[in-house]
């Protein structure tokens, strides 16, 4: 598993329970472009995902338009929150 940067921890630290993009900028108060960046990297290493902004709690959605980060909603997954309790 990757190290992660400093960021990219503060931004899993939010993500307990599914967040918009708007939330998680207001509460780590980073820059749009280093969420964009930390979000995809995240989302590469299948430590987070994007859920249907509708129904966040539904099955992970099959698309996602990085383009448009602020579209969606995220959330950790299970290997997150792994490494998050091996990090404590």
């Amino acid at each position: 598993m990757r190290k992660l940067t400093p960021s990219e921890k503060k931004i899993l630290d939010r993500l307990l329970y599914p967040e918009p993009f708007e939330v998680i900028q207001e509460e780590t108060q980073l820059a749009y472009g280093e969420i964009r960046d930390d979000l995809i990297n995240l989302m590469n290493s299948r430590l987070i995902e994007a859920v249907d902004p509708d129904d966040p709690n539904a099955s992970t959605t099959n698309y996602f338009d990085s383009d448009n980060v602020r579209d969606s909603v995220y959330r950790i997954t299970n290997s997150g929150i792994n490494l998050m309790k091996r990090r404590s």
